[in-house]
């Protein structure tokens, strides 16, 4: 770092952040600003360079070169020690929580001075209260959804005070409801003179929440401006470099015959805290798409799980993959006959991120495409096979022998729904299908489920983002502690309606 001195009045300057990684320039001479009580946008697409730059503010990466200034000095944050000894918070997109450890244990291996369990406990409820966001903190962070750990990071977070807080995809699984709680706590922090650097995708939330925004592609900054003043449209643009890709999405599909019946399903929870499935129950045919909305924590993943196999019943009726029983059969079974599943949680659940692509894509389709004889894998055949899976699915890699762990996390998601659509399902369950990705990669996902409904698949979309069930869905139901509504018609079907359905007003009617 050179002996820079700062603008005055500016809590944050980063000035010519280069960042390589051989080859590959992540962070080419990036310069952007935050003051004081300002809500600063980053934008760019999947691998334009923002969770690097992020990190590098955090402590986590050096910079080969450039200086970053706060409160108008250079300074070297090593370490996210340092960050935090400077005031920087950050909220990951992909969490770093221990899944065996409780919500209090995971919260105090993340503060840098330790504090009394009763007394940190105390916080948590206060703080938690206060901004909307609830925690228990004697929960096991293992029985929690991912959108009620991702309330632990905020938290843990907001417990140090910070001067800077970074958010990266803060709303990718909450609820419209949520999210608005969010905003108005970034508001009463940035009143209180935090900034807050935000990253997200959606861009309408961009434009009610940020000031201003820095727009990042292949590594540079590329533009800047005034979310508010700006059509999304057009900051859509700005990501991508050229035109918005549209989704065609037909206003009815005909119907074909029925794919997936569940009838009384009940599944316990696992633990104490989790969610029981009681008398789930609906239909759903061939070229037809099932929305299923809730708040995070209401069974969603224990549905995925009871209807991929992950989780079988005793009951074998009450799951008919057409027509066969199969409640009883393992995850396996149901993929030889055409049922595959794109689960919520990208790393670890979806995908190994210390294999290769090829071998992630040989653990879900070693059968369906054929890639095993005498129990030998042919590998020219699964590279062959991870070679179309990315290019269909646009992923950004460095080919198929890459690890799962070198992709931005929209890019794993794209492989994962490509190497799910590349076995032709006849059914396909996917959880928070668009988590993380960008505008254009969203559209992308988006076109590629339509496609797959319109060739006759059923589709189950369970996800928190309503604006993408009420394009997608034919039909959609509410899954609110457990239980299911009915399915709903889209015809006059209001976000008001299913918000207090999300809420549990009408659930036990419905069912």
């Amino acid at each position: 770092m050179s002996g820079a001195s700062g603008q005055p009045g500016l809590r944050l300057e980063a000035r010519g952040i280069t960042k390589r990684f051989g080859s590959l320039v992540a962070n080419d001479t990036i310069d952007f600003q935050l003051a004081p009580g300002e809500i600063h946008a980053l934008l760019g697409e999947n691998g334009a360079g923002k969770s690097t730059l992020v990190k590098i503010l955090y402590g986590l990466l050096a910079a080969d070169e450039g200086d970053i200034l706060w409160d108008g000095r250079a300074t070297r944050i090593a370490t996210p020690r340092a960050a935090r000894a400077l005031g920087i918070g950050m909220v990951f997109q992909h969490f770093s929580l221990f899944e065996a450890m409780s919500v209090l244990e995971n919260v105090a291996l993340g503060l840098d001075h330790p504090e009394r369990a009763d007394e940190l406990a105390a916080r948590i409820r206060s703080v938690s209260a206060a901004y909307s966001l609830p925690l228990d903190p004697d929960r096991t962070v293992s029985t929690l959804s991912i959108g009620e750990r991702q309330r632990i990071e905020i938290v843990r977070c907001l417990l140090q005070a910070p001067r800077l807080l970074i958010l990266d995809e803060p709303t990718s699984v909450l609820t419209p409801q949520e999210a608005d709680a969010l905003f108005s706590t970034l508001r009463l922090l940035a009143a209180d003179g935090c900034a807050i650097l935000y990253i997200s995708h959606k861009l309408e939330e961009i434009r009610a929440l940020c000031d201003r925004a820095t727009v990042l592609r292949a590594g540079r900054v590329v533009g800047r401006c005034v979310p508010r003043d700006t059509p999304v449209r057009a900051m859509a643009q700005m990501m991508v470099g050229s035109a918005l890709r549209d989704v065609t999405v037909r206003t009815t599909r005909p119907a074909g015959e029925i794919r997936l019946r569940v009838d009384g399903l009940d599944l316990p929870a696992i633990e104490a805290h989790g969610t029981p499935l009681r008398q789930i129950g609906f239909e759903l045919r061939g070229g037809e798409i099932l929305g299923i909305a809730g708040v995070a924590g209401n069974g969603q993943g224990e549905l995925q799980q009871a209807l991929s196999g992950e989780r079988p019943v005793p009951r074998a009726g009450a799951v008919l993959l057409d027509g066969q029983p199969a409640g009883d059969r393992d995850a396996a079974w149901r993929r030889r006959r055409g049922l595959c599943c794109v689960p919520e949680e990208r790393n670890g659940h979806g995908a190994i991120p210390e294999f290769s692509l090829v071998d992630n894509a040989v653990l879900t389709a070693h059968d369906r495409a054929d890639l095993v004889t005498g129990g030998f894998v042919c590998q020219a055949k699964a590279i062959r096979l991870t070679e179309r899976i990315i290019a269909d699915g646009d992923v950004r890699s460095a080919g198929p022998g890459a690890a799962a762990s070198t992709l931005s996390g929209g890019n794993l998601q794209k492989f994962i729904l490509a190497r799910e659509l590349a076995q032709q399902p006849a059914v396909l369950v996917v959880a928070q299908p668009t988590w993380g990705v960008d505008a254009n990669a969203a559209a992308a996902i988006h076109q590629a489920l339509v496609a797959l409904a319109e060739a006759g698949s059923a589709i189950v979309v369970i996800s928190q983002d309503l604006d993408e069930l009420l394009m997608l869905s034919d039909r959609m139901a509410v899954l609110h502690a457990g239980r299911l509504s009915a399915t709903l018609p889209m015809d006059g079907l209001s976000v008001e309606h299913l918000g207090m359905l999300m809420g549990g007003a009408g659930i036990e009617a419905a069912s």
